[in-house]
């Protein structure tokens, strides 16, 4: 250890730096280095005291208290130049909170020896360090009061506690990436390209964040605009320059606020003028704040369909913002998943509420709500057609006819409130209005029991549309022993020799042997394809197959291939091409359905391969290569 980085590092901590030279280099001398990897404690809640002040020389620390209910609370963030475990060195008390590493924590320890003389000789240190510590001690009041109150924060009350539990330390980028104003944007284009980031702080000669570069400035002033010559940009020509600031101690629902008002998508974390870090508005999606916090308490606290109609119409821009900021696809699916889920149960509520109010009372039996199809299986990102059916419990013959007209009106009322709020209603789909998607058990149980004999009619297509279900709403168990019988189902089917691989193993991509892309010939949608019919469905029925024989009740196709590799079924890098496929093709899809959108059009589901740009063309092939693979994987008989 170096006494001149013990010196400088003390020099420039409250309130060392009021001591004079020779003091400090004379405490130097007895100071002892400690250092600490990340996520281990210093110390925790409780331990007795170590006897020491913890001077940070590097590295930064979060301070985190136990609430009432035992549960983590990080109330502040310490880094270099600062100094923790100043409530106990002079008490020899207990620490009434723990520090925790967030990134490799490297600190001198002044024992409470050595400070005590410094207080007792030097009276302005001791005045100095007796205004902090009360300082300290009230932000700590005041932040525990302030998680105890568990209020509304600028107009949002009631919301859930991660929003005001979590800090925004928790969550930022540490340390940031940064490049300077004055450096040529060729250079830092490279330094994001190899961190795998797609923005970077621009600071000042003095260190002071000024501005944002993102990849979308890059694109629109040096590509689509050529506003300036390549060679010769810099970052400050083409930065962001209105910077939106937050204290690393914030909560992240101040942080969401922050965004909202701001329309910002980054914010830079500051802490005593200088950063310490950067939070984007992907790190709030990926805590659930943005894309489930806010926006389903404000679903749950609608008081009829007009308003969730209303709120409907905003998750969209949740899925825009995910896309134009890189989010992975399973993300955007848990996030659109939990919004579509908790809208459609408080329809299934309202919907309830309404038919006591017009007098028929609550459910005269217990009742399940599945979902089948991509609301399923957590891939329905888009507003698209609802699919849904309703299992209820055998009423006995005297209540028989009331029961299924009870249902027959819920169904209806439930079907209209999710056509207002943009759930389309084709008449190809399955719906609970549609008496065969709406029957007591004994009658589920029965269709299903009559398909596994090998009756192929008219409803077998209903029984094959079940195995992609999810409960949502009602008495889960209901749906759980269904699903027992349909792999009973299915496994007779193999047995009897009813069953194919798949009728996909017939499967030919939309690729000539050439390797151009085959399209539709005329028509509409002349030299386009479509990508769902063409590529999507078929692997999602695939992987559906594959995991129905290895009764995987999982019912998203990530989460199949997840399950199938842990079974054995597949090896993890047959695992990893199907994945990569069909993240792939959904992304693409995603992608060209929002433009449509963006464009005023109707998703169709239809691509113009050669409108993509040439690494999109070839991604797209090794896509459908990979469907292909799959499929011919599948196993026969």
């Amino acid at each position: 250890m170096d006494k001149k980085d013990v010196y400088k590092t003390l020099a420039r901590t409250d309130p060392f730096g009021i001591l004079e030279p020779d003091v400090l280099r004379s405490l130097a001398e007895k100071i002892v280095l400690k250092t600490y990897a990340p996520n281990t404690y210093v110390f925790k809640t409780g331990t007795p005291s170590m006897d020491a002040l913890f001077v940070i020389h590097s590295g930064l620390a979060e301070m985190i208290v136990i609430d009432d209910k035992g549960l983590e609370m990080v109330i502040g963030l310490r880094r270099p130049f600062d100094f923790f475990g100043e409530t106990v060195v002079l008490s020899q008390q207990r620490y009434p909170g723990a520090i925790r590493v967030k990134e490799e924590l490297s600190c001198f320890l002044v024992y409470r020896r050595d400070l005590e003389r410094l207080i007792y000789e030097h009276p302005d240190f001791c005045g100095f360090f007796n205004v902090l510590l009360a300082e300290r001690l009230r932000l700590l009041y005041e932040a525990l009061v302030e998680e105890r109150s568990k209020g509304g924060y600028s107009g949002i009350s009631q919301v859930e506690p991660e929003l005001f539990r979590k800090r925004v330390s928790e969550i930022m980028a540490y340390p940031p990436i940064t490049c300077r104003t004055d450096d040529l944007v060729t250079e830092v284009s490279e330094v994001m390209s190899d961190r795998d980031i797609n923005a970077i702080v621009a600071i000042d000669r003095e260190n002071r964040p000024r501005g944002i570069l993102t990849e979308k400035n890059l694109v629109r002033y040096l590509i689509a605009k050529q506003t300036y010559p390549v060679d010769t940009c810099r970052v400050e020509d083409i930065m962001y320059s209105n910077l939106v600031e937050i204290s690393p101690h914030a909560f992240i629902g101040q942080a969401l606020v922050a965004m909202m008002r701001s329309k910002a998508k980054h914010l830079i974390v500051v802490e005593r003028g200088d950063l310490v870090g950067v939070v984007t508005l992907v790190d709030l999606i990926k805590t659930q704040s943005a894309g489930t916090l806010l926006m389903t308490k404000d679903i749950e606290s609608q008081p009829d369909i007009r308003g969730l109609a209303m709120v409907s119409r905003e998750i969209g821009n949740i899925l825009g913002a995910m896309i134009e900021e890189n989010a992975p696809l399973a993300e955007i699916f848990d996030v659109m998943s939990e919004l579509y889920d908790r809208m459609v149960r408080r329809i299934i509520q309202l919907s309830e509420e309404r038919m006591k109010l017009e007098g028929w009372g609550p459910p005269p039996v217990e009742y399940c709500l599945i979902n089948m199809g991509s609301a399923a299986r957590y891939e329905q990102v888009l507003l698209t057609g609802q699919s849904n059916a309703i299992i209820y419990a055998d009423p006995d013959e005297r209540q028989a006819g009331t029961v299924e007209e009870y249902f027959q009106t819920l169904s209806a009322i439930i079907v209209d409130g999710l056509v207002q709020c943009g759930f389309e209603k084709s008449d190809q789909s399955a719906l609970v209005i549609r008496p065969a998607w709406r029957r007591p058990v004994s009658a589920w149980q029965a269709l299903v029991a009559s398909w596994g004999e090998g009756d192929d009619g008219e409803l077998a297509g209903v029984v094959e549309q079940l195995f992609d279900f999810r409960a949502i709403w009602g008495n889960m168990a209901m749906a759980e022993a269904l699903r027992e019988q349909l792999f009973q189902a299915f496994e007779s089917r193999l047995e009897k020799g009813l069953e194919r691989a798949a009728e996909e193993s017939d499967y030919r991509p939309p690729v000539s042997y050439l390797g151009t892309f085959i399209t539709e010939r005329s028509g509409r949608h002349k030299n386009e394809m479509n990508l769902k019919k063409s590529a999507i469905m078929p692997m999602i029925n695939g992987v559906r197959k594959w995991a129905i024989r290895c009764r995987i009740a999982e019912p998203s196709t990530l989460g199949r291939l997840d399950h199938l590799v842990a079974a054995g079924a597949m090896s993890e890098k047959e695992g990893a091409l199907f994945r990569k496929s069909f993240q792939d093709l959904m992304m693409l899809n995603i992608r060209e359905n929002l433009k449509e959108i963006r464009q005023g059009r109707r998703p169709d589901e239809h691509i113009d391969p050669y409108s993509l740009r040439k690494k999109e063309r070839m991604a797209l092939k090794d896509a459908l290569s990979g469907v292909s693979l799959l499929l011919e994987s599948l196993p026969r008989g």
